[in-house]
């Protein structure tokens, strides 16, 4: 028999199914039982008689075909088959999974060992023959099946599918990763091209088939991530006639000039700064580092293109490496040396072990450079005053700045409005303005518009402010879309503590109660509730302490607002008590700054990366010492 018959004997024998489906399914289930994975991911029970044929046609395959009913052959057949079964006992005595591969790879080794080794030989050798047809049938299949179509461009005409260079893209996309395969990328994503399709849809194929198989093994976010790369660089460089397509290596070159042409085009159209111009670009563009580029996992950069890089008419044309130069410039452009301070920033930032804030990087070296993160302000008890916060937040709102307002000094609901004789509807109706403010004025088109009211404890409104987020309810009277938050002091946890009653009181009437804390404030809150007493204050009203308390618990079960933040605390640990009271937190509740009703309060952010600052399994001081020095110049800057 030739070793060509041998081989179609082996496979068929590989392919044969043992026994009825049910039967099957048992005998793998089985304890005990060895089971058998398959070429084709099939797991089927383990069959000795299959290897002693195996065995058999490898002997017959060297010696003439009289020889099958050799006495001399069965016995050595059976001797090797039971070997090769011991091995495999012996090492999984409870039964367990082996794949078709381990069972030949035993089959050789105990053929040496019974020093059959010219039929060992040629048993390697058919092994090595057969596994060389599978690689070519493969790639035979995978080329019969590119279809002929045709790729529709933007300006309608058609051209053929340039198969080679779907299959450039995604083998250089693959290029250095473990445990990823370009060949069923590039399967999977003609399978979903048809004749007539558009470019960015066929571009759209390759990156949704690579990021269905992310899950499989995470390596795939880096292969998504280089493919929505190679759309990028061909939407950018080709809007800034530098190129219609580049590769990886290719871009080396191509950075240094896209980025000149970026600035020009970004300043003629009225994006960037000019002051961008008087950076040395040719130094600025040969520090760009385009191997960065494959740091990116998919989200990282799916997002960067959707919300972070400029783009005119949808078009995006700032690269990734521009677009961290570009704010490496904006917060450089007013330091002595600037071009070696934006190289230095760039290099932090591109390296991701430092990352700036969200507004910094949306504005950065732009024509309306707000840089800043979150402002705090305080709303006045007039109307000029509430509609000027409205306004405040408006604008803030446009240029990407989180809000956090400060709602106290706003009088309650029924109190007396002296100069129109009426009463007021409280503070209620003016959060629902400022909460669809929020909405209607969203982050530069970027990101929606996010801010957080402030309200304290003993504000007579604070039963309905707990309301706020609920979903039931009058419409009218709720901020789905914006954060609140309970500013609580010392005493209101002391009377329930105490199971003691709680005083509420509309700010109209007391004025000071926001600006005092501590021993201060508990002093001249209980001279109100002495007055409240007799009489002496039109509004007020007094309830359990631990009801109010447990409705907060409950609306914070129920709707995770308002937030608790603690009035007192915050103040006594505030460095600046010299200038001021703290009134409120912020958008995130991390930062606590003193506010007026003329002074607005404003924090600058930005992430240190600290598994990037770690080496060998500890902290690298130096690194993070020298990243936190650079960091803060560029938050000094911002």
């Amino acid at each position: 028999m030739s070793l060509q018959e041998l081989g179609k004997t082996q496979e068929n024998a590989e392919q044969e199914t043992a026994g009825s489906i049910i039967s099957e399914e048992l005998n793998i289930s089985a304890p005990g039982k060895l089971r058998i994975i398959k070429r084709n991911g099939k797991v089927v029970p383990f069959e000795e008689d299959k290897i002693k044929v195996a065995v058999t046609k490898a002997f017959l395959a060297n010696e003439s075909g009289n020889a099958a009913a050799s006495e001399r052959i069965h016995k050595k057949v059976e001797a090797i088959t039971a070997d090769v079964q011991k091995v495999f006992i012996r090492r999984m005595p409870s039964g367990g999974t082996l794949h078709i591969e381990e069972i030949q790879d035993q089959v050789e080794l105990q053929l040496m060992r019974n020093e059959e080794y010219v039929v060992a030989r040629k048993y390697i050798l058919y092994r090595e023959e057969r596994a060389f047809e599978r690689t070519k049938g493969i790639e035979k299949k995978s080329k019969i099946e590119v279809p002929a179509i045709s790729v529709t461009k933007k300006d309608g005409s058609q051209v053929p599918l340039d198969i080679d260079r779907l299959a450039s893209v995604v083998n250089h996309a693959c290029e250095g990763l473990e445990d990823v395969s370009a060949d069923s990328i590039l399967e999977e994503s003609i399978k979903n091209l048809y004749d007539g399709v558009s470019v960015s849809n066929m571009k759209a194929a390759l990156i949704m088939s690579a990021r269905t198989k992310v899950e499989i093994e995470p390596n795939y976010s880096f292969v998504t991530a280089r493919i929505l790369l190679d759309e990028l660089r061909s939407e950018a460089l080709s809007f800034l006639n530098i190129a219609e397509e580049s590769s990886h290596p290719e871009m080396k070159d191509h950075y240094p000039l896209a980025f000149k042409a970026y600035i020009e085009k970004g300043i003629e159209l009225e994006m960037l700064d000019p002051n961008l111009k008087t950076f040395d670009l040719d130094k600025l563009g040969n520090a760009i580092e385009h191997d960065r580029d494959y740091q990116f996992t998919y989200l990282g950069l799916q997002t960067l293109y959707d919300r972070y890089f400029i783009h005119y008419q949808d078009i995006r044309y700032e690269l990734p490496q521009i677009f961290f130069m570009r704010v490496a410039m904006g917060l450089s452009v007013e330091e002595d040396n600037k071009e070696d301070r934006a190289i230095e920033f760039y290099r932090l930032l591109s390296s991701f072990d430092y990352m700036s804030s969200t507004p910094t990087l949306f504005n950065s070296g732009t024509l309306r450079p707000q840089l800043s993160s979150c402002y705090l302000t305080t709303v006045p008890d007039d109307l000029d005053g509430i509609f000027g916060a409205m306004k405040d937040n408006a604008l803030l709102s446009k240029w990407a700045g989180g809000l956090g307002n400060d709602w106290s000094p706003v009088r309650a609901l029924g109190s007396y409005i002296k100069g129109t004789n009426g009463k007021s509807q409280g503070v209620v109706p003016f959060l629902k303005v400022a909460n669809d403010t929020a909405v209607a004025v969203n982050q530069g088109g970027k990101r929606k518009g996010a801010m957080c009211a402030y309200l304290e404890t003993w504000h007579l409104d604070i039963e309905e402010f707990l309301d706020l987020r609920k979903n039931t309810g009058d419409d009218r009277r709720r901020t789905h879309d914006m954060n609140t938050a309970n500013w609580v002091p010392d005493l209101f946890m002391k009377r329930v503590e105490l199971d003691a009653d709680w005083t509420l009181f509309s700010p109209g009437e007391t004025p000071d109660l926001h600006d005092l804390t501590g021993l201060d404030f508990e002093k001249r809150y209980e001279e109100y509730e002495a007055q409240a007493a007799e009489g002496k204050l039109d509004q007020h009203k007094t309830i359990p302490a631990k009801d109010l308390w447990r409705k907060m618990l409950t609306m914070l079960f129920e709707t995770g607002h308002p937030w608790i933040t603690f009035k007192d605390s915050c103040n006594l640990r505030s460095p600046q008590q010299h200038v001021g009271v703290i009134h409120s937190s912020n958008l995130c509740t991390e930062i606590t700054l003193n506010t007026s009703q003329e002074e607005i309060a404003v924090c600058n952010l930005g992430s240190v990366n600290l598994p990037q600052h770690m080496k060998d399994g500890a902290l690298d001081h130096k690194k993070v010492k020298k990243t936190i020095t650079t960091a803060l110049r560029m938050l000094d800057n911002v």
